[in-house]
């Protein structure tokens, strides 16, 4: 049994009268269908014939879309389906346990269900329907059907959902009052517009139907009135009943089984997915299913056909065709003609942007239709609205969560401004002669993943959402390696630019290595240019990036008219510059001049113009850019506020020569600096240990900092002398200056809304008609920033009380007024003495104070000389009539009124005009009283001008010092990292210390590492359990000490733990943080290799092995003297043979080649048997206890101490053991272990035998002479070699077999 219902009035608080929206896209039509019936009650007595067996198509009857078998009427005759009528006859016991179809009045349907009983005293039935509701019924008085039982049937199970939000509330209330300044009303609405009435109460009933079939079955909807004494109600449990009504389920969004992913171009498609019985399940455009299937895909795929396997692009092309532009859509002329005005609007704007979702502005409401609509359902949970067309909505002020939810899923949302008002539409017809009945939209705005700029979601988050150009070089000669890419990185939420041009590897480690550190959410490229290898980095290095494609040369465009479009953007800038300042020089005497912000390119592009061919794909990569924000009106804010950055480490070239440290993509990742292997967050990173910033612009800094640490010395030690000045005595000013920025917003977010919104373009554009109170909004924002800068530079000059004992120049330059630190008082101080800060933001408009705004100050004695002529003509007044007591009265909506006692009525001269009058006094307007207030009229309409157009001239006065702003969040954001720094080292367990760093004596030294008791920086002991991290003393390099570390020991003995411990320490030394550890000492590394854990890259094609290699490779070929290499147990992917040979090689050439420090991890102990009396090379192990444990088997404790020596085994059963194999396995591996082991020698002891001595001997001689002889390159001196070589690897094993 359904649960009960509370009473229904048959209104939906959700969804009421939006006639005039719905009616916008409703065409008039003879034959509604029955989902736009209204909803009204019908008497039960009054004849309700069911509409014909073959109506319209898009009115499909419930008979006609049951594909059932033929039905037997009861009754004297047989009724067509067409023609049924009630028939009079009673049923007694025969009908029991037959299916009935039942008419029900109220809702024009045919329900069906089974009669369960009969009841002989009330002469009624008791009828179960197919969703489990009961009641009992008069067969005789009832229009019914009996139904074949052959008839598959159709089971559906009820579920509550709520349906009622805050959202859906005030979207209802507004839309049925029409509101004061709804538009709305203006457009060319059609006759038939109805809106959808949804349930009334806390919770609505859908119907989630399962098919035992594979029929397409229509699916009435049963729908009762509660106030019809005949209509139905529901049997319950305890014999009460309630008014209810059931409804036909508008699809429930969070049980939509649409699956989502993007096509090539990034865009979304939305397909259908595969049911249970592994049919695909039917859609509309491959993604609408059950329900709106149900009740839009008749129309759809009839009307609307051209989207079908018909669809062309507006060239006309088909899909096939190699031009086929998917973001375009043909419609057809006939289908044209059949719009109204308003729909004409907007299929004109959806065929140029089939690739977004459009938020269409109609009145204080945004709408979508059509497949928009299906999207707003699904993914913004809003409700369809009644009609035959798909359609929702959601009021205006939502607007900026919605577009937030829809851009961080993927999809591109269009933005259609109304840019006229009905009266505006009225004027222009008037003037023009215009015919049109709907008012001017535009496009205002595309927000995407990567050009969102505000939203509650991204002010909780304050990681960085880049977009990322990327082109690269067609060179393609064999003889040239690698590849040359133009970058351009954008984060539009804080207007930072990042430009640059590298040269690459054949793997594109460099472009690996940017994308591994920024992960864009966004990628713009020139379609069909990139090679297969940059593909397959965009691919595997990013984390689903919305993709675009833009056309070469004319879309994405090259470095010459890239250079010819900003210069001209740019002179635009200078002129409008110089005419602001022409007009409006009163606002800040202190502002820069024009020709100091304007004149010239700013200098990293200046750099890369005049860098000629070195340069021109950094241009075009900007260009790329700058064409798509340019769609997002985007393109000119970004220039002129835009901070751009030489994109740092351009390439791996040259690394000694670089300020910085480089990690690439596998030490970023394996090291786990900014996200962990487990979920991809931050928690048990590198940078959550560091991270103890208090302004989301210090986390972002932060991050920047670890992804490049400083290579060059004094560097390095200039900011460990400052995170060292901030400890100590000096830590409590640290502290409050960190209390002081906590109640900072996102400065350097908010600081880029600002100096966007002075540009009123897009959205802030005059012209943009929005009914919520957008300038209150923006005036609130703009006093936030006032106060936040106010705030930073106030908490600077707090901390600045410690430079008296200080001695870091990094602390003085940051902290002294006019170096780092903007000096900003002059400036702050105009704002503060310009208006009432609090007064404005409690009242949403600005009150300049006098002499702050000379126009606003011209406009203000304008009126007071009105007044001021108001007052003399009074005294004239009372002077003429020789009345002292005459005074000025404001009655309604007249003000000064001239109020004469009635006693001088006589004297009154003719031509003054009596407006009205009370008991004893009249009340008149001279002829000179009615001109001053048409003087005062225009002259306070002009004031309230000048007063609106405050905000819009002090934003952009404030904009004009963006490089100070800008400089003085990069302070405080600096200044903030240092103190998290400092933080840091609190948090680590265990002795800390400020590590040395020193340079080495002569190039020709050996780079060493010197640690005693080295801690983790980010494992602890209450991470760990019961057990405590065991610190380690580690030696690499230097003189006396081999530069290489061969590590060896039990599976999961700590070593690799002991080689990413060692890279992060490193990372930390050239961060300028401190170390956990007693004391600690190194040269600086120029660049991590790291080479650890098993993982592939199917979808490039590649094996775990060839990952292992390719990394390998890389390191190979690019570590210096100087770099610092972790390779853990590599070669593992393949034979033991195959895999000790690359080992024992990659080894090789790193001790003796390359020379730098490094660590090898390896379970191949043949390396250490070669190694040991290698100089090079320290042979060390994780220490651990072998005792015997149950059924003889060996169980091994670790105790993670970094031991001299190699380590005969590896103990891999133990491990067997530990992961719980069973004991029959484990004795069998234990048997083959040893079997194995004697095999090749290991197991066997190594007793002293002088015969065996000899023949030592006599096989090294034979070793030293083969490796010493000098072959010439003939064949048969190839073939000794080849022989010679061969005696020498027998050698070998005989000697470690021994």
């Amino acid at each position: 049994m359904a649960p009960s219902r509370p009473l229904s009035n048959g209104r939906s608080p959700l969804v009421n009268q939006q006639k005039q929206i719905t009616s916008f896209f409703t065409k008039s039509s003879s034959s509604p269908s029955p989902l736009s019936l209204p909803s009204k009650q019908i008497p039960k007595s009054q004849p309700n014939p069911i509409p014909k067996l073959s109506p319209s198509p898009t009115t499909p009857s419930p008979l006609q879309s049951k594909n059932k078998k033929p039905v037997l009427v009861i009754g004297s005759s047989p009724i067509s389906h067409s023609t049924l009528a009630t028939t009079k006859k009673s049923h007694g016991q025969e009908a029991v346990n037959r299916r009935v179809r039942v008419y029900w009045p109220l809702d024009q349907s045919w329900y069906e269900g089974c009669v369960k009983s009969f009841d002989k005293i009330s002469g009624k039935h008791l009828v179960q329907y197919d969703d489990a509701e009961e009641e009992f019924l008069d067969l005789s008085k009832e229009k019914i059907e009996l139904v074949e039982e052959e008839v598959k049937r159709r089971f559906r199970r009820l579920r509550c959902v709520s349906v009622i939000e805050d959202e859906g509330e005030e979207f209802a209330a507004n839309a049925e009052s029409g509101g004061d300044d709804d538009d709305s009303a203006d457009e060319d609405w059609g006759k038939n517009g109805e809106t959808e009435e949804a349930e009334d109460g806390k919770e609505g009933t859908d119907l989630e139907e399962e098919d035992d079939d594979d029929e397409d079955q229509g699916g009435s909807v049963k729908r009762k009135q509660g106030k019809d004494s005949e209509s139905r109600k529901r049997k319950i449990t305890g014999g009460n009943s309630a008014y209810s009504k059931k409804r036909k389920s508008d699809g429930d969004p969070k049980k939509s089984i649409l699956k989502v992913s993007l096509d090539g171009n990034g865009g979304k498609v939305v397909e259908p997915k595969v049911n249970d019985i592994g049919k695909t399940a039917h859609a509309v455009y491959d993604g609408l299913v059950g329900d709106a299937a149900e009740r839009f895909g008749t129309r759809e795929r009839q009307k609307l056909h051209f989207l079908g396997d018909n669809r062309r692009d507006a060239n006309r092309r088909r899909p096939g065709d190699l031009n086929y532009d998917p973001r375009t859509l043909y419609l057809p002329p006939d289908f044209l003609k059949s719009l109204t005005g308003g729909q004409r609007q907007w299929w004109e704007f959806k065929a140029k942007h089939m690739d977004k979702v459009i938020f269409f502005k109609m009145g204080k409401f945004y709408e979508l239709f059509e497949m928009d609509a299906h999207v707003g359902v699904k993914e913004l949970d809003l409700q369809y609205m009644k009609g035959e067309q798909p359609h929702c909505g959601f009021p205006e002020k939502n607007f900026s969560m919605n577009v937030e939810k829809l851009a961080r899923k993927g999809y591109r949302v269009l933005a259609v401004e109304q840019t006229e008002t009905p009266e505006q539409l009225e004027l222009r017809r008037r003037e023009t002669g215009s015919k049109d009945k709907v008012v001017k939209r535009e496009i205002c705005a595309v927000v995407t993943k990567g050009t969102l700029t505000e939203g509650e979601m991204m002010s909780a988050n304050p990681e960085a959402s880049y977009m990322l150009a990327v082109t690269e070089s067609c060179q393609t000669l064999e003889h040239e390696q690698g590849r040359i890419f133009g970058i351009c990185v954008v984060d539009a939420a804080t207007s930072k630019v990042i430009l640059g041009q590298f040269q690459d590897d054949s793997e594109c480690s460099a472009l690996c290595c940017l994308l591994s550190e920024l992960r864009p959410v966004e990628i713009i490229k020139p379609a069909k240019l990139l090679s297969p290898e940059t593909e397959r980095v965009l691919l595997t290095h990013t984390r689903c990036p919305l993709v675009n494609e833009l056309v070469p040369l004319s879309e994405f465009w090259d470095a010459e008219k890239t250079v010819s479009e900003v210069k001209a953007v740019y002179r635009r800038f200078h002129e409008q510059s110089i005419a602001l300042s022409t007009n409006e020089a009163n606002l800040l005497a202190t502002g820069p001049s024009s020709k100091d912000t304007f004149s010239s390119l700013p200098d990293v592009l200046l750099e890369l113009v005049n860098a000629g061919n070195d340069g021109s794909y950094a241009l075009s990569a900007l260009g790329g850019t700058l064409f798509y924000l340019k769609q997002a009106f985007l393109d000119e804010t970004l220039l002129r506020f835009a901070k751009f950055e030489p994109l740092p480490c351009a390439g791996f070239s040259n690394i000694g020569q670089k300020p910085y440290m480089i990690l690439d993509a596998s030490a970023l990742e394996n090291l786990e600096i900014f996200e962990n292997s487990r979920n991809g967050d931050s928690s048990g990173t590198l940078y959550a240990q560091l991270d103890h910033c208090v302004t989301a612009f210090g986390k972002r800094l932060l991050k920047s900092w670890l992804a490049r640490p400083l290579y060059h010395l004094d560097s390095i030690r200039e900011r460990q002398d400052a995170v060292g000045d901030v400890k100590g005595v000096n830590l409590p000013f640290a502290l409050e200056f960190r209390k002081d920025l906590s109640r900072l917003p996102d400065m350097e977010r908010l600081l880029a809304r600002i100096f966007a919104s002075s540009e009123g373009n897009g959205r802030n554009a005059n012209k943009v008609v929005l009914y919520e109170d957008a300038a209150k909004k923006q005036l609130q924002e703009f006093i936030s920033a006032l106060r936040g800068c106010e705030l930073m530079t106030q908490a600077c000059s707090a901390l600045g009380v410690i430079l008296e004992n200080v001695e870091s120049r990094l602390l003085h330059h940051l902290l002294t007024p006019g170096k780092s630190l903007s000096d900003v008082h002059s400036v702050l101080k105009h704002f503060k003495d310009a208006f009432d800060w609090v007064e404005a933001n409690n009242s949403g408009r600005i009150i300049p104070h006098d002499g702050v705004d000379t126009a606003y100050d011209s406009a203000c004695r304008a009126v007071m000389e009105v007044e001021s002529g108001m007052k003399k003509h009074l005294k004239e007044q009372r002077k003429l009539l020789g009345d002292a007591s005459i005074n000025y009265v404001t009655i309604g909506k007249d003000a000064y009124l001239l109020e004469v006692p009635e006693s001088l009525s006589g004297i009154v001269p003719q031509n003054y005009e009596l407006r009205s009058s009370k008991k004893g006094f009249f009340r008149y307007w001279t002829p000179n009283i009615k001109k001053l207030i048409g003087e005062l009229s225009q002259a306070e309409s002009e004031k309230e001008s000048k007063l609106k157009s405050i905000l819009q001239r002090l934003v952009g006065c404030f904009s004009e010092h963006h490089n100070k702003w800008r400089q003085l969040v990069s302070t405080v954001a600096e200044l903030d990292v240092l103190i998290s720094l400092a933080i840091a080292s609190d948090y680590y367990e265990g002795p800390t210390c400020r590590p040395i760093i020193s340079g080495l004596p002569c190039p020709d030294e050996v780079p060493f590492l010197r640690a005693k008791s080295l801690g983790h920086p980010v494992l602890r002991s209450d991470s760990l359990g019961r057990n405590a991290f065991v610190p380690n003393d580690v030696t690499i390099g230097s003189s006396g000490h081999a530069n290489f570390i061969l590590l060896t020991g039990p599976n999961m003995g700590g070593k690799s733990t002991l080689l990413r411990q060692i890279c992060l320490a490193t990372i930390l030394v050239q961060v300028g943080a401190d170390v956990p550890a007693e004391s600690f000492e190194m040269s600086p590394v120029d660049r991590i290799f790291v080479r650890m854990g098993a993982k592939d890259h199917i979808m490039a094609g590649q094996s775990t092995f060839l990952t292992e290699l390719l990394e390998t490779a890389s390191m190979l070929s690019s570590a210096t003297h100087n770099s610092l290499v972790a390779l853990d147990e590599l070669g593992r992917g393949t034979s033991t043979s195959d895999g000790q040979a690359i080992a024992e090689s990659v080894l090789e050439h790193f001790v003796h080649d390359v020379q730098c420090r490094g660590m090898f991890s390896t379970h191949y102990h043949r390396l250490a048997v070669d190694n040991q009396h290698n100089p090079k090379v320290s042979l060390s192990h994780m220490a651990c206890k072998v005792g015997k444990g149950v059924g003889d088997l060996e169980e091994v404790t670790f105790l993670y101490r970094l031991t001299p020596g190699a380590c005969p085994k590896s103990y891999g059963v133990n491990v067997a053991r530990l992961a719980g194999l069973p004991d029959t396995v484990l004795h069998k591996a234990t048997a083959k272990s040893r079997e194995f082991e004697g095999m090749y020698g290991k197991h066997r002891k190594l007793p002293i035998q002088s015969a065996e001595d000899k023949m030592r001997g006599l096989i090294r001689h034979l070793i030293e002479i083969a490796t010493n002889l000098n072959f010439h390159e003939t064949a048969d001196e190839r073939i000794g070699v080849s022989s010679l070589s061969e005696l020498q690897n027998r050698a070998r094993m005989l000697l470690k077999q021994n």
